[in-house]
Parts: C-alpha cells; sequence; structure tokens
C-alpha cells in the first residue's frame, strides 16, 4: 500500500482509451493505482461524444462518486434521466437497485468527470438492462455472468 501523499497532473498520465462496442468509449486516467490504494480508487475520465463509458449498472459493495468537471451528459437512473453539467457531484451508493449510467449528450465535446469509489472486495455488479452479473475482485479478476445461466449449488459436484 502506498503511505505517501500523491500529487500528479492529469498531463502526466497517460490514459487508457476503450472503444470495444459502438455505445461505449472512455479514455481512463487512473490516478491511484488499484494495487496501489486498497482504500479509494480515483480516476479522470473523458467520454466521447454521444458516448457512455459502462453499460447501465449497480455495485452492490461500492459507493461510485462522480464530479463534472466539463461538458454535458445524461445520467440514468432507475428515476429517469436527469442532465448533468459542470460542478455536479453524483453519489451513487451501493445497492441492488440504484443502477446508474452517464452519457456524454453533446455532439462536439468531451464529457471529463473525476470518478472516486470505495474499494470494497469482491464487488457484485448488476446490469438490470441485460440480465448480467459480475463479480470484480480488487486486484485479480473481473468476470461476467449471464442470470439465466443460474446453476444449483450442488450442480456438478461429485
Amino acid at each position: 500500500m502506498e503511505e505517501k501523499i500523491l500529487v500528479t497532473n492529469i498531463s502526466e498520465i497517460e490514459p487508457n482509451h476503450k472503444a470495444e462496442h459502438e455505445r461505449y468509449e472512455y479514455f481512463k486516467y487512473e490516478v491511484t493505482a488499484r494495487d496501489k490504494f486498497d482504500q479509494a480508487y480515483c480516476c479522470m475520465y473523458k467520454i466521447p461524444p454521444k458516448k457512455a463509458g459502462y453499460p447501465y449498472h449497480t455495485h452492490t459493495e461500492n459507493t461510485e462518486i462522480f464530479y463534472i468537471i466539463s461538458g454535458e451528459g445524461i445520467l440514468e437512473t432507475p428515476d429517469g434521466e436527469r442532465k448533468v453539467s459542470p460542478g455536479d457531484i453524483i453519489v451513487c451508493p451501493p445497492s441492488k437497485t440504484e443502477a446508474h449510467r452517464l452519457t456524454n449528450s453533446s455532439d462536439s465535446e468531451m464529457l471529463v468527470y473525476l470518478d472516486v469509489d470505495t474499494q470494497n472486495s469482491p464487488d457484485i455488479l448488476h446490469y438490470p438492462e441485460t440480465g448480467k452479473t459480475g463479480i470484480i475482485i480488487q486486484n485479480d479478476s473481473a468476470r461476467f455472468f449471464k442470470d439465466s445461466e443460474e446453476v444449483g449449488y450442488y450442480e456438478g459436484e461429485k
């Protein structure tokens, strides 16, 4: 674990660019490496126009906080859609029912936000639109399963 104060600048961080699906794309600037900061994970995201960083999902173990720096977006929750803009702070508590997705609503500007998450492991994610469950184990793995493939506890055991 890191025991020194971290001071950095976004210009010093090489972004991870991910664009594996037509609707989802991001540039992720990892401020606190997961293997060095076990209490909180901090990233800066840049989301291209009309894209979202992640699908509509919940976390059962971790709080996720977004601070909108620039651009405009749409926050989707079970209560509907809401516009978000610079200065907005969004706190998504751990819950099986409080799903969220943040999408860039601009035709030309990046949506830029700071994302800070607690780091309770494992975290169980639910994707209500697609019927999937994800299990994320800190510094180890992330695995995703279709809920329809559920098996009995003793299935396949000898």
